[in-house]
């Protein structure tokens, strides 16, 4: 009993003192629950074909990074309550999920985040099979957002045109993303020389066949194909790069764009 009366005399003793130094007894913070819906979930999807050699690669992994960090995309990330979600899906034959559905609310959270985008490797495969990323994001990636989402935008990237999936196919695999209520956005990467004139003659895969690619007009710039095959859904808009060394400024601006829903 007596040690048992030390004991809470020396707890009683320790709190007086804690109060004439102007200090309370340490009590647990109050964990706040993580919001049960955000405004804005941003899948950014990038080529990562043949043409895009490991220079360009790293150019683009950087610019993403860079736009998570930059503080007026951090700016209209902290405007919306709870943050955002951020994933990223890299795509060349197939497609993989290269950063995983993460809740950016502030500074550190898109440092982390971008952390992990400038850690990501090269993923193997030659073609742009730009059909194939519009299924796997339909069945894989958004089935698996943490909470749901106000809107949701997939923002897509790349120097060229689909050069695997038969123009039935990618219509179908196109329709079936928007059909989910995703806004599709584009950023076409244009490299004077390389990308001018798309479709008549493309590079494809084994088993594409010669169907002709539906174009508008028979000769057709990237810009003008990414109108009229990526981009689609509520607010839809396409920004384009002039070259690898300006796609840090535009994703930058885009991402201002989408997550203040400014095309809204």
């Amino acid at each position: 009993m007596r040690t048992g009366s030390r004991r809470i005399r020396r707890g009683v003793l320790r709190g007086a003192g804690l109060l004439l130094l102007g200090l309370a007894p340490a009590t647990p913070e109050p964990v706040q629950a993580a919001p049960e819906s955000v405004a804005t979930a941003l899948v950014v999807s990038v080529d990562v074909s043949q043409s895009v050699d490991d220079a360009r690669f790293r150019l683009q992994m950087e610019g993403i990074a860079e736009a998570l960090e930059d503080p007026s995309v951090l700016g209209a990330i902290t405007g919306n309550p709870g943050g955002i979600l951020f994933a990223m899906v890299t795509w060349a034959d197939r497609a993989t999920l290269a950063v995983g559905w993460r809740r950016i609310a502030g500074r550190a959270d898109a440092a982390a985040a971008a952390a992990l985008v400038r850690a990501t490797p090269r993923q193997a495969g030659e073609f742009t099979c730009l059909g194939q990323m519009f299924r796997t994001v339909t069945a894989a990636v958004l089935p698996a957002l943490p909470v749901p989402a106000e809107r949701v935008v997939v923002d897509v990237s790349g120097d060229g045109i689909d050069n695997c999936t038969d123009a039935a196919s990618l219509a179908e695999a196109h329709r079936s993303l928007l059909d989910t209520g995703a806004t599709i956005n584009g950023l076409p990467i244009l490299v004077p020389g390389e990308n001018d004139v798309v479709g008549a003659g493309a590079y494809r895969a084994p088993g594409y066949g010669l169907l002709p690619t539906p174009l508008p007009q028979e000769r057709t710039g990237l810009e003008q194909w990414y109108r009229a095959h990526v981009i689609g859904g509520p607010g839809a808009f396409l920004l384009a790069a002039a070259g690898y060394g300006d796609f840090s400024r535009a994703l930058r601006r885009k991402f201002v764009i989408e997550i203040s829903a400014l095309g809204r």
